[in-house]
């Protein structure tokens, strides 16, 4: 199935589990499908099963938002409490549409618990009380693991719900990581559980040979321990200055604790110039990605990190925010620089990364898919280095052969399925669910003052372009909206806005321009700013930058 025919099933509503290969494009259809439920003002519930991958889409712990936590059972005491606290009522009330990524590693129990949660809250009987239900994972990658005391972890189809959802299988097939044939062919022998002799030769072929046109790439490791001896070591062994980045954070400490635990970046950064480096986010604008590889060149005027990537290409690695909303308020925000030390990272964390270049460890590898996970991380053979091996490195689940196989024989059941439809069919059936689900919002906000309309869409995290596209308005009236909206006690979050717009030199230039003039005119009129600065900076980039001026 394509990634296209993925998403006319998904925009019909029906409850879908979203699969196939690493590489094959899941999350990029995943988001494309959020972007159209948020153009069509659907409460959506964007969560995964850990926090890494939930930053991934800019969502939360299905644990979190859910408000199950870590338990592993619910009592009619827990039920009770649960349903006393108004805000998650309110949650389940608008909500839906709820997107689950990474359900390999949701154990089955607690799928059958947020199941009990949905049925309780939206006061159906229906599965997850009627919400439509997007799940996205590949079962050939890491399972759950159990901690101690818990119950016995199965992959999530061992849950009761599980065959009572009525799932719409899209199992996607295109391949948009690797190009290299050989390479696809030996990862789909893993998948399959035909690993032969001609796939282990050509995986002996990688056997302590260098990456081709890649030098010093990422060292991939099963153990935490491994991973930080070795990139302390190598940052110890570069001589020059160090500088360290400490991570900033606002919120509420236990959700700032959870965001903190999520994140990738680390929370005091120690760089030196010729480290090796990843970056941690995506950044589509400024050309990286949650997992492009660099070395820190040097350090600009304000001290941050140049990182010189793949290409001879420079890029200047500013402060990231990561954000925990809920209802459209921010509830914790961590700041970094978006990057890590990257001379070796776990298997476990390289999860939805994609790397031109892997040094792999697999001789301590102990779970199911570790191999195929560290393996499938590469966009080629010849990136791959394999330092160690053991007779568990290419292991999979016993159970997800026979359950692959289904799962592409119901995928191909949901093409012919499409087929029957038709074009008309579809498109009046994706029609219904928009109308059946989009928000009232847009039918308010015709009460709404002007400013407001403009808050609503600040709210939604949009750039100030596009807020003016959206509002038929130049930036100017924007901004003068923004002015109001703070005239008026608002409390905004405009830290987006002013990131993409400024480096931190230039608003620095501009803050110090309005902090002298503050001093002799005790207001912060643009003239005397722009008189200042001259004119390399512009009227309209000066006002904007007033919004976010600190005075004494």
């Amino acid at each position: 199935m394509t990634q296209n025919e993925a998403l006319e099933i998904l925009k019909m509503g029906h409850n879908v589990f979203l699969t196939g290969p690493a590489g094959s494009g899941k999350t990029h259809t995943l988001k494309a499908f959020i972007e159209y439920l948020k153009e069509n003002n659907i409460p959506t519930a964007i969560t995964a099963s850990t926090g890494i991958a939930a930053t991934h889409l800019g969502g939360v712990t299905i644990h979190s938002w859910s408000g199950l936590g870590i338990r592993d059972n619910l009592t009619s005491a827990d039920l009770e409490n649960l349903e006393s606290k108004p805000y998650l009522f309110k949650r389940y009330e608008q909500v839906k549409v709820l997107i689950i990524d990474e359900i390999s590693m949701l154990h089955h129990f607690r799928f059958d618990l947020l199941n009990t949660l949905g049925k309780v809250f939206k006061r159906s009987l229906l599965p997850f009380g009627g919400i439509q239900v997007v799940l996205c994972g590949d079962f050939f990658q890491l399972p759950p693991v159990s901690r101690p005391n818990e119950p016995e972890a199965y992959f999530a189809y061992r849950s009761k719900v599980w065959g009572e959802m009525d799932l719409k299988i899209c199992y996607l097939e295109e391949q948009h990581r690797q190009s290299d044939d050989s390479f696809l062919g030996l990862l789909n022998d893993i998948r399959q559980n035909n690993v032969t002799e001609d796939t282990l030769e050509l995986l002996k072929e990688r056997y302590m040979k260098e990456p081709v046109s890649f030098s010093n790439p990422t060292k991939l490791s099963t153990h935490n321990v491994d991973v930080d001896s070795i990139n302390d070591n190598h940052l110890l062994s570069i001589g020059g200055d160090a500088r360290t980045f400490t991570m900033l954070s606002k919120g509420k400490a236990g959700i700032v604790e959870t965001l903190i635990k999520s994140c990738l970046a680390p929370q005091n950064l120690v760089l030196k110039i010729g480290a090796k480096v990843m970056f941690v986010k995506n950044n589509f604008e400024k050309n990286y990605v949650n997992g492009t590889l660099g070395i820190v060149e040097s350090f600009d005027e304000g001290g941050f990190p140049i990182v010189k990537i793949a290409g001879e290409k420079l890029i200047t690695a500013l402060p990231e925010s990561w954000i925990i909303e809920e209802d459209g308020k921010m509830k914790a925000e961590i700041k970094q620089i978006p990057l890590r030390l990257a001379w070796a990272i776990t298997v476990h964390k390289s999860q939805g990364m994609s790397l031109d270049a892997a040094e792999i460890d697999l001789s301590k590898s102990f779970a199911p898919g570790m191999g195929y996970v560290a393996l499938s991380r590469v966009r080629s053979l010849g990136g791959i280095k394999l330092t160690g091996f053991n007779s568990r490195a290419l292991m999979i689940h016993p159970e997800v052969l026979e359950i692959d196989h289904d799962l592409k024989e119901r995928s191909k059941e949901c093409l012919v399925y499409l087929e029957d439809l038709g074009r008309k069919e579809i498109e009046k059936r994706q029609k219904e669910f928009v109308d059946r689900n989009a928000s009232k919002m847009e039918t308010l906000g015709k009460d709404l003052s002007t400013s407001q309309k403009t808050k609503l869409l600040i709210l939604e995290k949009l750039p100030l372009e596009k807020i003016a596209k959206a509002r038929d308005l130049k930036e100017e009236t924007i901004i003068d909206h923004i002015e109001d909206l703070l005239k008026e006690g608002e409390s905004l979050d405009l830290e987006y806005i002013k990131k993409a717009r400024f480096t931190e030199a230039r608003f620095k230039k501009i803050e110090e321009a309005f902090q002298k003039t503050f001093k002799k005119h005790k207001d912060l009129r643009l003239s005397p700013v722009k008189i200042l600065l001259g004119n390399s900076f512009s009227y309209a980039e000066i006002r904007l930058a007033r919004l976010f001026v600190v005075t004494d």
